[in-house]
């Protein structure tokens, strides 16, 4: 029978002992780590306050010793002192009396008023029923950009342009009439072109006419595979026919 024995020695109150405790964990780094931190300690870092020059005792704080120092009066003098104007005259000044011109200043208003050029109105547009008005010009009412010099002629970059394409034609053409010359190339005629494009055409609409008579339903594989293979020869006919037809000029390489 497991278990502690029934006795009455039991009943008797024991002391409890405590188990010791293990030992203190120390790491055996610990000697390094001190050595490191000696070793990396500023020089500077000291017990105590710092160690400055003591005030001698003559050298005490005085009455407006921190004070600005401000620098010597001087004479204020405007900066426009030479253009100033003449300064207003006195009550008691005199005025000049006595001067008098010889110019007609009713000839010359009126010889003015006919040499004159007649100012001519700005022209604006008046709307609302209220007779609000703007200036016409900056309005867009205008036709402003038709009526200048260089409007409807052809930019000077798209010229360069259209002269650097005509260049390189000429060169391509130059290249095949050379290489035609030496009997490594041969021009495809109109009329075999047109029979090569109704050739396509006629491959196309059979084969389409094949793949019109295919089982709606492909649950076989032999049926996906000829479906799959069909429309690939039917996109590869279209392919063809439209490199022929956009081409009018078509050149065949002798190997």
């Amino acid at each position: 029978m497991n278990g502690p024995v029934e006795s009455i020695y039991n009943l008797i109150p024991r002391e409890v002992e405590k188990p010791p405790n293990p030992p203190r964990y120390n790491s055996k780094f610990k000697s390094t780590v001190k050595d490191e931190l000696k070793h990396n300690r500023s020089p500077n870092k000291t017990m105590g306050p710092a160690k400055v020059a003591v005030p001698t005792p003559t050298s005490f704080l005085k009455k407006r010793s921190k004070e600005p120092v401000l620098p010597e009066k001087t004479v204020f003098e405007y900066s426009g002192e030479v253009s100033r104007r003449p300064p207003v005259p006195r009550h008691d000044d005199k005025p000049l009396l006595g001067i008098r011109t010889n110019k007609n200043f009713i000839n010359t208003n009126a010889v003015e008023n006919i040499m004159s050029v007649t100012k001519k109105p700005l022209p604006k547009y008046v709307d609302t029923r209220c007779g609000d008005n703007n200036l016409l010009e900056p309005s867009g009412l205008v036709p402003k950009y038709t009526n200048k010099p260089d409007y409807g002629q052809m930019p000077e970059y798209l010229k360069k342009r259209n002269a650097e394409v005509k260049r390189a034609q000429e060169e391509y053409d130059q290249y095949i009439r050379d290489r035609m010359k030496q009997g490594a190339m041969q021009q495809l005629s109109d009329a075999e072109r047109d029979d090569i494009i109704n050739g396509l055409k006629k491959n196309w609409e059979e084969l389409h006419h094949q793949y019109q008579g295919l089982s709606v339903v492909t649950d076989t594989a032999p049926k996906k595979n000829r479906k799959e293979r069909m429309e690939a020869e039917m996109k590869q006919l279209e392919r063809d026919i439209e490199l022929v037809e956009k081409h009018r000029v078509i050149y065949i390489a002798h190997n």
